[in-house]
Parts: structure tokens; sequence; C-alpha cells
């Protein structure tokens, strides 16, 4: 048995793009755990109804998968997380589907080489800066980005202790998401800013990396005193 989900979120879909990948699939099973309707999204739709009936089974949840169009169009709330390098693409072609809905982008621009983890410079300030340019009839709120996979995917690793810092400029929006973080057993959503702020959260997940590398663990942040 699962806490009730809050008003707020009561009879919502939650879509996730990218929903194959690591921390979008993370995502689904932990959303879907807690009695959320989920709908993964994928390049691939035969691949996406596979992962969406694996983990309907891992956790007894509604979850059902489709190309991102249709998870995208299926979403109240639609999470972003597909690779950096695919993500603009995506969302040009999206932004008609996600109009008036709240998109939580998670999406991290980094970098790799042989000292680690950096951050990459964007146009538009970050990721969540981008996807907002990008969907200008939709609210973009920025979160879930220095969450450890491993540790989402992973049905015996719950609760998850970490704090996820939740980015937007509309308060409904990022209470909202805050909520959705916190069905997350051992999670809580703190408020972290504006979205212009997004770039540091995007970030920090490169010195979350370096961490992770150096003591072999699935390292998290807290905030103290909230």
């Amino acid at each position: 048995m699962h806490d009730p989900l809050p008003g707020s979120l009561t009879g919502k879909t939650i879509a996730v793009l990218g929903g194959t990948g690591p921390q979008g699939r993370g995502l689904a099973r932990r959303f879907a755990a807690v009695g959320l309707t989920v709908v993964i999204g994928s390049r691939d739709a035969a691949r996406a109804a596979e992962t969406a009936a694996q983990l309907a089974a891992g956790t007894g949840g509604s979850v059902s998968g489709a190309d991102n169009a249709a998870a995208a169009a299926a979403g109240d709330i639609v999470v972003v997380a597909v690779p950096w390098e695919g993500h603009a693409d995506l969302l040009k072609g999206l932004a008609t589907a996600l109009s008036g809905k709240v998109v939580v982008d998670c999406v991290n621009p980094l970098g790799f080489d042989k000292q680690g983890a950096y951050p990459l410079a964007v146009a538009e300030g970050s990721a969540a800066q981008q996807a907002q340019a990008l969907l200008p009839e939709s609210t973009v709120v920025g979160a879930f980005h220095s969450v450890s996979a491993v540790k989402l995917d992973d049905p015996e690793a719950a609760p998850v202790d970490t704090d996820v810092l939740v980015l937007g400029d509309v308060r409904a929006a990022t209470d909202l998401v805050q909520e959705l973080a916190g069905t997350i057993p051992g999670v809580r959503g703190i408020f972290g800013g504006r979205l212009r702020n997004a770039h540091q959260i995007e970030a920090l997940t490169a010195n979350l990396i370096s961490v992770n590398r150096r003591y072999k663990a699935h390292a998290g942040i807290r905030i103290t005193d909230v």
C-alpha cells in the first residue's frame, strides 16, 4: 500500500519523454509505484511499450507506452528526460501537444572527457530555459536533475535519500512539481528559485558525478534548516 496522493495529483497522468532511458525509467517506476498513471514516451513506441509492461509488472501500477508525441499529448504533467543532444529537436516538434501543460525538464547539458563531467554552455542559459523558449505556451519547471537514476530504478532502494530542487516562474507549477517529487519515498521537493537559475542546478550534476566516482556512491543533495 502507498500513501494517498495529494489532491493536486489525483487523477493526473504523468508522461515521461525519454522514459526508456535510465533517469526517465527510474522516475516512471517511482511514480507508478505510488499510484500515478504513467505514460512512457520514446522515439520507438515498441520499446516504450516493452518498458511500460516491465514497470507495470514490477510496480503493480498503471503504465503504458507510446511514441514521444503520443505520450506528450496524453500527459497532464510531462517530464522531459531525454539526452541533451536530442532535447531541442524533440521539443520543437511538440509545442502544440504540450501547450497549456506543466513541463518538467530534468535534462543536464553535460560533456565528458578524460577529466570527467563538465557543464556545457547553452545559448538560452540552461536546458530548462531552452525548453521554455521552445514551448512558449507551456509552463516549464526544472526538477529531478540530481536524483540518482540507479536508486530510482532499483525497487530495493526505497526510500531515496535526497531533496529535489524545483525551479520555475509560476508558483502554482512549482508547488505542483514539489508535490510530485514528494510522492517518492524519502524525497522532498524544495523551491530552488526562478527558471533563470536553472543553470547552476543542471551544472551541479557534474560535481555529483565526480563525488560518486571518487566515493563509489550514488550521492544526492540535502537542503538544511528547511
